[in-house]
């Protein structure tokens, strides 16, 4: 017998990220690749003399439902052998580990051994999360920044976020989320054979971003008082919520919001392979049982109560993952609509979905998972009354206010995408129909986009149907309310009295001044409504606006912008222009994903430098958070070029 032996397994670390598009990762200690395609490890021999023979288990073609391993079919090289091992698509996410035996003359002369994490590879016909174009590939699993939507359908604020999953620790992070989990807790051997599955991975991450039932990663938090943790507005990325988690040893971070949830989970989606993106819905019903209707209820002055469990949030944020759904069929196949905001139980824990939007679209409430939910959110209908002395003396029904906007960032682009089609017939627009055919009619407008620093300009055109004479009352309630909630006090009203002639119609124009609402701008809204009432009859008609006033944003100049590399050092700067009328102060942050190793923050100081680690399109974002808590933002898309 011969004496010989491999000096290690090389594992081909770079040229195996190349090839599986895992180079993000490349600052992992392990590596990094995608089922259903092969990699090669090569072992090095001490003696070059030897000729070696290897046997393989299955040739280079054989079928992707089955572990494989087959010779370099270059030719082997006796000093260097090399083979390629292939997972199936089909194989479960996680940590592997394998052993190389050397054999000499049925003698066992050596043993070696490699780890690798397996994720999941859209960019494989065969793998259940295959999406089949090359830039939603590069958008929903690559991209490392993206847009979330807020505000209103009318007036959408575009929040800049880093998705954070190629900065170091996020991965391992991502990981570790699934073996925190109950269900791994439970019973690990069933869970590692279940991560093969798309559906139960999605299940699983959906409850553990939210630490509801679990050691989650997010502690929601809605009620204004954020002591003890960091205000949901202030994250800009995923990268630091999911660092703080795990160095915790996974205790839930303090505090997110929809928005924060939704983007995280986004986050550990495309870590794990699965194509993911970030969806918002406008007007988004929050129907707690369940009868498809919600209703709202108005004083006799126009100040709107609060007096029911449902709810109109003025948006809502999930996410969509792309899978096939072999559990339900082709039909179910594309876009899947997850939520891991805690606000419904689904089997008994706090997570939602994956509910396949064509079946949402097509109230498939048969299937699941949580269909009726998600349909109820973009598809209740609106019974609004006006209450006087404890009595409904106004009732009207809106069956187009839920849901008007769904929509996600473009792929490839900074901007937003319309997708609301995707989830719901959309109707021609029409005005309330009992404000068409009543005898009194009022339409409240905003004469243009609120801008902070600006008056804003209110119109409300009162209609007379009648051929007699009216005498009317006419209230004005301005109130501030946060985009999940009941509206708070009164910031603003207006009371009059008008006089209608036969057939009349009249415009009624009305003011509110900078100073009156300055405390509104940011992330807060404002319902403004309107109540008329018939001084002869005591008839009443409703007509209500809810709209945000949008900040102005930082704008980010950067030198040589054409001229960016990678690992050489570069400089920006920021510039706010105060739209308030009085002085403001506030801290400055910036960050960006393959830009910054984390945050920089600067007072007073408006320049910046950072040095690129990572080639391609990234964002560099920047907030300005004031004294008077409002949070202003920008963000530069640049192009970073190889050295």
């Amino acid at each position: 017998a011969v004496d010989f032996s491999m000096q290690q397994v090389e594992l081909e670390i770079e040229e195996n990220l190349q090839r599986h598009r895992t180079a993000g990762f490349s600052h992992s200690k392990a590596l990094v690749v995608r089922r259903g395609a092969p990699f090669r490890v090569s072992l090095p021999m001490k003696d070059s003399r030897l000729y070696v023979t290897m046997p393989v288990t299955l040739p280079e073609n054989s079928p992707s439902s089955r572990w494989a391993a087959f010779m370099d079919p270059k030719g082997l090289d006796v000093t260097n052998p090399s083979m390629y091992i292939c997972a199936p698509s089909s194989a479960s996410v996680g940590c592997y580990s394998f052993k190389v035996l050397a054999f000499a003359q049925d003698k066992l002369q050596f043993r070696a051994s490699g780890k690798f994490i397996l994720l999941c590879n859209p960019w494989c016909h065969a793998d259940s999360v295959y999406i089949p174009f090359e830039d939603q590939r590069e958008e929903y699993i690559q991209n490392d920044s993206s847009l979330l939507f807020m505000g209103t359908a009318t007036n959408v604020v575009s929040r800049p976020w880093s998705m954070d999953q190629f900065e170091p620790g996020i991965l391992e992070a991502c990981l570790n989320l699934l073996n925190v989990s109950p269900q791994h807790q439970r019973n690990k051997r069933m869970d590692y054979l279940y991560r093969n599955n798309p559906v139960y991975i999605s299940r699983v991450v959906s409850a553990m971003i939210n630490c509801e039932d679990d050691r989650g990663v997010l502690k929601g938090n809605w009620s204004g008082d954020f002591s003890g943790g960091v205000h949901a507005s202030t994250w800009t990325g995923s990268g630091d919520i999911l660092r703080t988690w795990a160095q915790s040893g996974y205790r839930p971070v303090k505090y997110g919001q929809c928005w924060v949830f939704a983007a995280v989970m986004c986050t550990v989606m495309r870590v794990l392979g699965i194509p993911c993106r970030v969806v918002t819905n406008f007007n988004s019903a929050h129907d707690t049982n369940g009868n498809l209707v919600i209703e709202e209820f108005y004083s006799e002055m126009g100040k709107k109560l609060k007096s029911t469990k449902d709810s109109i949030w003025n948006f809502h944020v999930w996410v969509e993952c792309w899978m096939t759904r072999r559990d339900l069929g082709s039909d179910a196949d594309g876009w899947q609509a997850l939520d891991p905001t805690p606000q419904h139980r689904s089997r008994g824990v706090f997570c939602c979905g994956p509910a396949p939007v064509k079946a949402i679209k097509e109230r498939r409430i048969d299937l699941f998972y949580d269909i009726p939910f998600v349909y109820a959110e973009v598809n209740a209908d609106v019974h609004t009354c006006v209450v006087s002395q404890g009595r409904v003396v106004s009732r009207s029904v809106d069956t187009e206010r839920v849901g008007p906007l769904i929509c996600t960032k473009s792929v490839g682009f900074p901007r937003l995408h319309n997708i609301t089609g995707d989830y719901k017939n959309i109707k021609s627009k029409m005005q309330n129909a009992n404000n068409v055919y009543s005898k009194l009619a009022a339409i409240l407008t905003l004469d243009k986009t609120p801008v902070a620093g600006a008056v804003i300009h209110i119109t409300l055109k009162v209609i007379n149907r009648q051929r007699v004479a009216k005498v009317m009352k006419v209230h004005v309630n301005a109130q501030i309310k946060e985009y999940n909630n009941s509206p708070a006090e009164t910031f603003w009203e207006n009371h009059s009295t008008i006089q209608l002639g036969p057939l009349e119609v009249k415009v009624l124009k009305q003011q509110i001044h900078p100073g009156q609402y300055e405390d509104v701008v940011g992330d807060d809204l404002v319902n403004l409504a309107a109540v008329l009432e018939d001084m002869a009859t005591h008839e009443r008609v409703l007509a209500f606006e809810e709209f945000n006033v949008a900040t102005p944003e930082l704008v980010i100049q950067i030198e040589g912008e054409d001229k960016l590399a990678l690992k050489r050092e570069h400089s920006a700067s920021v510039t706010f222009t105060n739209p308030f009328s009085h002085p403001v102060s506030g801290v400055l942050s910036v960050s960006g994903a393959g830009l910054l190793q984390g945050h920089a923050n600067f007072n007073g100081k408006q320049r910046i430098t950072f040095v690129p680690r990572m080639t391609g399109t990234k964002m560099l974002q920047a907030s300005l958070t004031l004294s008077n808590k409002s949070t202003v933002r920008g963000f530069k898309m640049v192009s970073i070029q190889p050295q």
